[in-house]
């Protein structure tokens, strides 16, 4: 529960945050190779959620060849959930599920971080964090737990030459990871309309970035902090999902499914099926392809169009 001066702390976040002086100039990251195929065609997994969520979430990454394919012990993994708020699930990723793939990652023998900046209202991120106990959950794991603007001087910045963003300042620790895997909630969002995979790159923009996001164009804006990296991996948690308002709070289904996939595009379409198909009043488009955060994404390249992928699952 957030208190008054919860409340007043993270408005001067959102109000005063800055980006410093004197970062690093890097390139983006080399675009990720999708190693999620069959036959040289992307793929995304669809299983339904079980009682037993670990043996769940393995379908959903078995179907897509395994995590024997993310990597060993001269890799570091970073994951990124969506704790943007210390709301409930699907407001906030569920430690439960978080804490499954955190394992099978470990297994691989890669290093492996957790990264997260909360939003701009609800920073520190340090406070977030507590609220839902993840730092206690990771501390138990041995798992690194990485705050972005806790470290001032931990941010790179780079031109990426979006429509809107020409150029973004992103922590040097997720530009140095050499494997990235996201952990979206399946909902929709008052604002930018949906919020799943694309979406989640908010999170590693600057605090002092992202005032601009919201005078205009949000969804086309959101979309081209993509241009600094793509994920290796997407796990989606679609066991809950919101079907109107979100991202904290709305109209609550139980879609009971997992997905995964390599291609950010691709399994933001199914995502949006899926939320499309219980026909609530939100503000999501009738078509998936004709959402703002697709076409930008199309437009540059970031995922599959429409027929250039295949649905695999029970």
């Amino acid at each position: 529960m957030s208190t008054l001066a919860d409340s007043v702390e993270g408005i001067a976040h959102f109000i005063f945050d800055r980006v410093p002086d004197g970062l690093t100039t890097v390139a983006p990251k080399a675009r990720a190779t999708n190693i999620w195929q069959q036959n040289g065609i992307p793929i995304v997994s669809k299983v339904k959620a079980i009682d037993n969520l670990e043996s769940s979430i393995k379908t959903s990454l078995d179907l897509l060849g395994g995590l024997a394919k993310m990597g060993g012990p001269e890799d570091t993994i970073m994951v990124k959930p969506n704790f943007n708020s210390p709301d409930p699930y699907p407001g906030s990723t569920d430690l439960e599920f978080l804490r499954i793939v955190l394992n099978m990652l470990k297994a691989t023998g890669a290093k492996i971080v957790v990264g997260e900046s909360s939003g701009g209202m609800w920073r520190p991120t340090r406070k977030t964090v507590a609220k839902v106990e993840l730092p206690r959950m990771l501390a138990a794991m041995g798992v690194e737990l990485v705050m972005f603007d806790e470290y001032p001087r931990d941010w790179v910045q780079m031109e990426v030459g979006g429509e809107y963003l020409k150029e973004l300042t992103m922590p040097r620790s997720a530009y140095e990871a050499t494997k990235l895997v996201y952990i979206p909630c399946l909902k929709t969002h008052n604002l930018a309309r949906f919020s799943l995979s694309l979406k989640l790159a908010v999170g590693f923009l600057h605090p002092g970035e992202r005032r601009r996001l919201h005078m205009g164009s949000l969804e086309r804006k959101l979309v081209e902090i993509n241009l600094a990296w793509q994920p290796d991996l997407i796990i989606m948690d679609g066991r809950k999902a919101f079907v109107t308002g979100g991202p904290d709070k709305g109209k609550l289904a139980e879609p009971g499914i997992i997905m995964a996939s390599g291609d950010m595009v691709a399994i933001d379409v199914e995502g949006l099926k899926v939320l499309l198909s219980y026909g609530e009043k939100n503000r999501l488009e009738p078509n998936p392809w004709d959402s703002g955060q697709i076409v930008t994404a199309l437009k540059y390249g970031l995922g599959s169009g429409e027929g250039e992928y295949r649905l695999v699952g029970q």
